[in-house]
């Protein structure tokens, strides 16, 4: 990305097409789910109590808000700016996959050799290569793994793998680990 990018990603309007268009396309697709999704209840005692009004109020209020807004505007198609801010956007969810894979990978590797791992790897992944930094990203993983299983008590359930230690051995990793 050139400096000129950056600087124009960096104005109000970047990406305000593509987000205008995702969030009416979001509301009409809430809005036509609105008949599956809530109901209409015989027994209420005004139009105001019925659970499905209210929701049907706001997504039809979003349809007509974003769809007026995105007529209103002059640039009715996305250009490359606006992608690189979307691209901003996304970028934050890389974080989600890792807490997900980390979430995943615990059940079956183990809480502390799971954290380990994704706390070594996480440092890596940020530009953190040095040898100290690597060391302390562990420090900091068996750090958690004391106060959350040894000093909270927090219950976490021990990884598949401990099941190939022996008797003593696996208990130990089961109730610390």
């Amino acid at each position: 990305m050139s400096k000129p990018e950056l600087i124009e990603v960096k104005t109000r309007t970047s990406g305000q097409v593509v987000f205008v268009i995702g969030a009416f396309l979001v509301s009409v697709l809430l809005l036509s789910q609105i008949g599956s999704q809530t109901e209409w209840n015989d027994r209420a005692r005004t139009v105001a109590a019925q659970p499905r009004l209210w929701p049907a109020v706001a997504l039809v209020l979003m349809v007509l808000g974003f769809g007026l807004h995105w007529r209103s505007m002059r640039r009715r198609r996305p250009d490359a700016i606006d992608w690189l801010e979307v691209r901003r956007w996304v970028e934050p969810l890389e974080f989600l996959g890792w807490f997900l894979i980390y979430v995943l990978a615990v059940p079956r590797l183990g809480f502390l050799p799971v954290s380990l791992l994704v706390a070594c790897a996480l440092t890596w992944r940020l530009g953190y290569r040095t040898r100290g930094a690597l060391a302390l990203a562990a420090v900091f993983a068996v750090a958690i793994t004391v106060v959350f299983k040894g000093l909270l008590g927090v219950n976490i359930p021990g990884g598949q793998i401990y099941d190939f230690l022996p008797g003593s051995i696996r208990t130990f990793f089961l109730v610390y680990l």
